[in-house]
């Protein structure tokens, strides 16, 4: 377990430190924003689809490590997945942070340093932002606040 947590935590920091795809897409043709007036994570999201799949994500914002974290590893396994997968990402992440399902980390990979969040029911909120705003901006949702 010990050594879970101390992956966790280097993951974590690093993409809190260097998020990857921290960036605005000008020509994004999906776009949303999230935010948690709670703790003030807040994250705008920027998708480019080419042939009903996801081409190009970036995303921009302020919030906790965890949140930016998760911003982070979620737009780096995004990219070349289709709406319906991205979705079904979205929903065994969400059931992992939220511990109301089985935590599919095989198939979540990188992903699964997050499963301990679910412990910590403060931070799921923080885990799951831009998972939220990633799915409303492909339901083509302007906003979602997470209260």
């Amino acid at each position: 377990m010990a050594d879970l947590r101390e992956l966790y935590q280097e993951v974590i920091l690093d993409h809190s430190r260097n998020p990857r795809n921290f960036r605005k897409l000008e020509s994004a043709d999906r776009f949303a924003e999230g935010s948690n007036p709670l703790c003030g994570d807040r994250i705008a999201l920027f998708l480019n689809l080419d042939g009903g799949r996801i081409a190009e994500v970036g995303f921009q914002g302020q919030g906790c490590a965890i949140s930016k974290a998760s911003a982070s590893m979620m737009t780096a396994s995004l990219e070349g997945k289709s709406e319906d997968e991205a979705r079904a990402l979205f929903e065994k992440f969400h059931a992992m942070v939220t511990g109301t399902g089985p935590a599919d980390k095989e198939s979540l990979g990188k992903l699964a340093v997050f499963s301990g969040v679910s412990e910590f029911p403060a931070r799921v909120k923080c885990a799951s932002l831009a998972w939220h705003t990633m799915r409303a901006a492909i339901d083509r949702k302007a906003n979602v606040t997470m209260e």
